[in-house]
């Protein structure tokens, strides 16, 4: 049954284009020209077309962010994933938690990373919904009219450590070194963010669940619903640091194990070339052996 959890009138998006230039050594980017609105940003991301994918520089549409979240729980190594229906592309995938960077966090995108977990991931115990906290910060909690929350637990976010190659933007080095890449269809700079999730040890039957925002077109608010009936946030099994092929809910603590057929990754798990990720999407069993 879905629960909506939020109703707001949608803040008018903006955000710029980014000019880029790269290097086999370093990635740097910064923002240019006048704001964008949301529909002029999805105007500009076009096919793009870069012939060196180690050396080059370009102006592309947008920056977005993503999150890679993996999970230790019951002595079992598990990656977040969330499934979404592309009717543009026609496929269906599971992807890492995403958004958009707007305007006023392009030189720190890592604060659109935590309100992104706190807008899409939503932990419930027997005692109420966990606030999240990463290192010394507490994730916002935007829906705390709607939902009870937990007084006494809360999740923490931790960074896991990679071997990336330094992004820039302008002359500033970007916080915890996500990896970089150009999506070529899209036109867009996107960043992907490693961290590990760890939930309180005497947590009683949690569940996992994502919450999705659509606008209401007869009211004009931008509505945020879950469904306990359909969490649509999996979590991918790894035994020894491989892929099992096993996909789950974490429903009142209990795995429930959920068909894979017909299901692809997004674009990225894709294999990338030099700064370039030239598919949409990718086979599930081959994205996920990608770290």
């Amino acid at each position: 049954m879905t629960q909506i959890v939020a109703r707001k009138n949608p803040v008018a998006f903006k955000t710029q284009a980014i000019a880029v230039t790269a290097s086999p050594e370093v990635l740097r980017y910064e923002p240019v020209g006048s704001p964008l609105s949301f529909d002029q940003m999805q105007q500009l991301r076009k096919p793009l077309q870069l012939e060196d994918p180690h050396q080059f520089q370009t102006t592309l549409a947008n920056l977005g962010v993503s999150v890679d979240i993996r999970l230790h729980w019951q002595q079992r190594d598990f990656r977040l994933l969330v499934r979404q229906d592309r009717p543009d592309h026609g496929d269906q995938v599971l992807k890492l938690l995403s958004g958009y960077v707007p305007s006023h966090e392009l030189r720190v995108p890592l604060l659109t990373v935590m309100t992104e977990i706190a807008e899409e991931l939503l932990i419930e115990g027997s005692a109420g919904w966990l606030q999240g906290r990463y290192q010394d910060t507490w994730l916002p909690e935007p829906y705390a009219d709607s939902l009870i929350r937990d007084e006494e637990r809360h999740f923490t976010l931790t960074t896991r450590s990679g071997n990336a190659r330094p992004v820039l933007c302008r002359e500033l080095n970007l916080l915890e070194r996500p990896r970089a890449y150009v999506h070529l269809p899209t036109s867009s700079l996107q960043l992907v963010y490693r961290m590990e999730l760890t939930l309180p040890e005497d947590i009683e039957s949690p569940s996992l669940l994502h919450a999705d925002e659509f606008l209401d077109q007869d009211s004009g608010e931008l509505i945020a619903r879950m469904d306990h009936q359909r969490p649509e946030l999996f979590l991918a099994e790894y035994r020894d640091a491989e892929p099992t092929g096993e996909l789950y809910h974490l429903q009142r603590g209990e795995l429930v194990a959920q068909p894979a057929a017909g299901l692809l990754l997004s674009e990225a798990f894709a294999p990338q070339q030099g700064w370039l990720v030239a598919a949409a999407n990718c086979p599930l069993q081959q994205g996920l052996a990608r770290d």
